[in-house]
């Protein structure tokens, strides 16, 4: 898988369990502690890469476990 299909599966995993769960990109920025438009950008058209410790936040606020996260790159 190429870095910009990674990032964009990313970006989509990240907006499923997010609607999922029923949070708002706002609820979850607050949840994850970070800003909205952080969560704009992840799941935007060109998604950054992003940081460990904003991941790990990022992944508890959704709720679910790293595996279950990343289940998407089987």
């Amino acid at each position: 898988m190429k870095d910009d299909e990674i990032l964009k599966t990313f970006s989509n995993r990240v907006r499923e369990l997010r609607t999922r769960k029923g949070l708002t990109q706002q609820e979850l920025a607050e949840l994850a502690e970070v800003e909205y438009k952080y969560i704009q950008k992840i799941e935007g058209k060109n998604p950054p890469s992003i940081g460990l410790l904003k991941l790990v936040k990022l992944i508890k606020a959704l709720g679910v476990s790293f595996p279950q996260f990343f289940n998407f790159l089987k």
